[in-house]
């Protein structure tokens, strides 16, 4: 006989016994409400859990899948609200947890806990403790995508995170003290990430020259972007306003702003003696050169014309003939001139699709508004298609052909059935034409043909 498992067994056997007697012991002497000194070694979960139950007045359901041993003692008695914190926190720290639902307490493994019915929550001020609870947390300048990668870790493996994009909205499912930890850090990060918009006015330089180069220089700044975590809502945006010759800049923060306008104030600055002074050249992006510098002249042409003719009939208000003939003469004079000037101002540059446009800066920046709005994208059509080439040579190079007779009555046969390339020189009807005239022969290459016979008439097949 095993003396040693018989030993063995009758020492489990002793060892349940008294845990039991012991929790009988506890649980018939306990009183609502009335301290109590925690002393488990080495007990089962169900039950522990039980006599807690018992404790504080809770009905407590254990899940089959929760098994094990716990261990949990006080030095000095406390509250059955403090020694159920107590059994919590045991309970997590081996994976398992308590859900409640519909007054019944739930001991469950903790991946399970999310699905259990747990507490759902909109408010921060959540109890902290070590329950699952499932909290909303509604954000109000930050984007909820955005917080996802920072708070996935500090979430428990098997609890979860998720977004609502419509509402900009977080729901999370954790234990209440973390949830309380999270919503701290929510609030700390959900804050303005943008100034109130700059407007900065150019005395020199344009504004449509000036915004796309500023952009290109903030941009590249701001270093190399981390894949999976920028957001365009904080890239620095930077308009031209052509009318009133302004940049109007968004930035996420003050700092960005002023580095903003530190480079504008650099850049813009007044044109240097050596430099090409009132000669300005324009590179167009749709229109095309040859057509726009037309129309440029045009309108050049026209408004000055407008301009002579009400110069011309302003002085016969109040003067004679010769005073009228000689603001007639003097119209005439300045419509010629204004239109040899405005032929020499804007000039087009077919090779490079560019302008090159000579005028002082104030009616430079007025032609640069007209042109910036001309030179749109134009409705555009795509057409894609392919050209591919058919050909029979390869069924040239190898190929099988064959004839039959479908069907035949008494000695004649009734149809024939068969396939036969197109090109003449291997089509196999003019091969057999061709042998029995003795005009063809096949082509060059090895050939390979079987001769049947029907109603005594020898065919290719």
């Amino acid at each position: 006989m095993n003396w040693n498992g018989v030993m063995g067994l009758a020492a489990s056997v002793v060892r349940v016994g008294v845990c039991c007697l012991c929790l009988g012991g506890v649980a018939s002497a306990q009183k609502p409400g009335e301290p109590i000194t925690l002393n488990f070694v080495g007990a089962e979960i169900e039950a522990v859990a039980r006599t807690m139950g018992v404790i504080t007045g809770r009905t407590v359901v254990v899940d089959p899948r929760v098994r094990g041993v716990i261990n949990l003692s006080s030095e000095k008695p406390q509250s059955p609200a403090a020694a159920y914190a107590q059994f919590l926190a045991a309970l997590r720290l081996q994976g398992y947890t308590v859900v409640e639902s519909s007054g019944i307490h739930k001991v469950v493994p903790e991946a399970e806990g999310k699905l259990q019915g747990s507490v759902v929550s909109v408010s921060p001020d959540n109890p902290a403790g070590n329950q699952i609870v499932t909290q909303i947390f509604r954000l109000d300048h930050e984007s909820a995508l955005n917080l996802v990668p920072v708070l996935r870790p500090l979430i428990s493996p098997n609890n979860t995170i998720n977004v609502n994009p419509g509402s900009n909205a977080l729901v999370i499912t954790d234990y209440a003290d973390n949830l309380r930890r999270l919503g701290r850090i929510i609030a700390a990060m959900d804050m303005p990430n943008a100034t109130d918009v700059e407007v900065i006015p150019l005395k020199h330089a344009l504004a449509s020259d000036l915004a796309p180069l500023v952009l290109r220089l903030t941009q590249t700044s701001s270093g190399p972007a981390v894949q999976g975590q920028v957001d365009n809502s904080f890239r620095t945006a930077i308009i031209a306003e052509p009318r009133s010759n302004t940049l109007i800049v968004r930035a996420a923060n003050p700092a960005r702003v002023a580095l903003v306008r530190s480079l504008v104030d650099r850049l813009d600055m007044p044109t240097s003696d050596n430099a090409s002074g009132n000669i300005h050249v324009v590179y167009l992006k749709n229109a095309e050169a040859v057509k726009l510098a037309a129309t440029l002249r045009a309108a050049m042409a026209s408004a000055g014309a407008s301009g002579g003719n009400a110069a011309a009939i302003r002085p016969t208000i109040g003067g004679g003939a010769a005073a009228a003939a000689a603001a007639a003469a003097a119209a005439a004079a300045a419509a010629s001139s204004s239109q040899a000037e405005t032929g020499g101002q804007i000039q087009a540059d077919p090779a490079t699709n560019s302008l090159v446009i000579t005028a002082p800066e104030p009616q430079y920046r007025q032609m640069r508004a007209v042109i910036d709005k001309l030179d749109a994208p134009r409705a555009q059509v795509f057409v894609e298609s392919l050209i591919a080439e058919v050909n029979a040579d390869k069924a040239a190079e190898f190929g099988i052909q064959w004839q039959g007779p479908i069907g035949q009555k008494g000695d004649g046969s009734i149809g024939l059935l068969g396939t036969n390339f197109n090109i003449g020189g291997t089509n196999i009807i003019s091969l057999a034409t061709g042998a029995v005239d003795g005009t063809s022969v096949p082509s060059s290459g090895l050939n390979v043909g079987v001769a049947g016979r029907a109603n005594g008439v020898y065919f290719l097949g």
